[in-house]
C-alpha cells in the first residue's frame, strides 16, 4: 500500500504505522515526501514482486513532490498492471472539486474526501489517514474512541484540571518569560512517526507573524549523548515536554553470563527498569537548568494515540490563538513554492 503525500498528508499515518506492531496489515511503503532520484529508485525497487496499490493524498494536487510521484507510480501501475487493472488499484484523497477529483472522475479512480476547511496537519482523524492506518492493520475503531474520550474530556473538564489548556497556558507563560523553542522528549524510539506529526503541527500553526515557539524533538536515550550536551550546559532559550509512557509492553531481562564485564549491578534486571531510571535521571537533570513538563498516556496503542492526536490538535489550538495567530493557515509555506515553479517553468508562476 503506497501512501503518495508529504507532511499533513502522511505523518499521523505513519505516525500508527511505525508505532504499533501491526502483523495483520499492508506492507506500507512511503512516497510523495521527496524529490530525491535515488529515494525515488529506492522505493519503487520496494515494489517489486509484491501486490500493489497506491493512495495519492493531496489536498489541492499541486504540490509539487505528491504530484511528481503520482505521475511516476501511474506510469508503474499501467506497465506493469494494464491501464483498466490499473485504476482498480488507485485511490485518491483529496479536495472536492479539486483537479484531483476530476482527474479521478475521468480516469476511473476511487475518490475520497480531504476536510476542506483545515490544513493536513488537522487530519489525523480522517479519511486521509484513517484509510492507510486500515491499510497497515491498525483498529481506526479503537483509535476514534480514544479521540472521542479525549474530546469529551477537555471540553468538560474545568479549567484547572484541563490537561491541553494548562499546557496551552504553560507554553504561552514560557513565551512570555523568553523561551523560543519547546523540546519534546521521549524515551520510547517507536514514536518517531509521532515526533515529525508534532512538529509540523505546531510549527506550521504558529510560526507567523514574528512569533511562535520552535518545536524540536530529542529521541532519548541515543541523543542524550549530542544534544543531551547541549540541554545541560548550552544557551537556555528552550524547555522541555516529556512524553511519558507508563507501560512499556516489552520485557528482556540481563541475566548474568559468566563474563565479569563490569556491568554485574545489572544482574536480572529488565530494559525497562534501565529505561524508567534513564527517563527519571534525565527530567531530574534537565529540571536543574530549564522548566520541565511531562505528559504521560497508559500505553501505546490505538485508543491512546488517538487521543493524543486530539490532544495535540486542540492544545495547539489553543496555544495559537493565545498568540493571536491563525493556526489554521500556513502562508509562509507557499513562499518557496513560487521560486520553484517559476524554475521548472510552470505556466502562470
Amino acid at each position: 500500500f503506497v501512501v503518495i503525500g508529504v507532511g499533513g498528508s502522511n505523518n499521523a499515518a505513519r505516525t500508527v504505522a511505525e508505532a504499533l506492531d501491526l502483523p495483520g496489515g499492508m506492507k506500507i511503503v512511503w512516497a510523495g515526501n521527496t524529490l530525491s532520484p535515488h529515494a525515488m529508485n529506492r522505493m519503487l525497487a520496494r515494489l517489486e514482486g509484491r501486490s500493489v496499490v497506491i493512495d495519492c493524498i493531496a489536498k489541492n494536487f499541486e504540490t509539487l513532490e505528491p504530484g511528481a510521484s503520482f505521475r511516476v507510480l501511474r506510469r508503474y501501475l499501467c506497465d506493469r498492471y494494464g491501464r483498466e487493472e490499473a485504476a482498480r488499484r488507485i485511490l485518491c484523497t483529496g479536495t472536492p472539486g479539486s483537479p484531483l477529483e476530476k482527474l479521478c472522475a475521468e480516469q476511473g479512480y476511487t475518490f475520497l474526501p480531504f476536510p476542506e476547511p483545515i490544513g493536513g496537519r488537522f487530519t489525523a482523524l480522517s479519511p486521509v489517514h484513517l484509510v492507510p492506518m486500515a491499510a497497515a492493520g491498525a483498529d481506526v475503531a479503537a483509535l476514534c474512541r480514544g479521540a472521542e474520550e479525549m474530546a469529551a474530556a477537555l471540553r468538560s473538564l474545568p479549567a484547572a484540571q484541563n490537561p491541553a489548556l494548562r499546557y496551552a497556558v504553560l507554553r504561552h507563560l514560557l513565551w512570555q518569560k523568553g523561551y523560543r523553542a519547546e523540546l519534546l522528549s521521549c524515551f520510547e524510539p517507536r514514536m518517531k512517526g509521532l515526533f515529525s506529526w508534532w512538529e509540523q503541527l505546531f510549527a506550521e500553526s504558529e510560526g507567523k507573524d514574528g512569533v511562535g515557539l520552535l518545536p524540536v524533538t530529542g529521541e532519548f536515550s541515543e541523543q542524550l549523548h549530542s544534544l543531551g550536551q547541549f540541554i545541560q550546559d548550552g544557551s537556555h532559550f528552550l524547555f522541555e515536554t516529556f512524553l511519558q509512557i507508563k507501560e512499556q509492553q516489552a520485557s528482556l531481562s540481563l541475566h548474568p553470563d559468566g563474563v565479569q564485564d563490569g556491568f554485574g549491578y545489572l544482574d536480572d534486571k529488565d530494559f525497562e527498569d534501565l529505561n524508567r531510571a534513564a527517563f527519571s535521571a534525565t527530567r531530574t537533570a534537565h529540571s536543574a537548568t530549564l522548566p520541565c513538563l511531562t505528559l504521560t498516556i497508559d500505553r501505546v496503542d490505538e485508543k491512546n494515540l488517538g487521543g493524543l492526536f486530539y490532544f495535540f490538535q486542540f492544545a495547539c489550538y489553543l496555544s495559537a490563538s493565545l498568540l493571536g495567530v491563525n493556526p489554521f493557515d500556513q502562508p509562509g509555506v507557499e513562499a518557496y513554492k513560487g521560486w520553484m515553479f517559476r524554475a521548472l517553468g510552470k505556466p502562470g508562476a
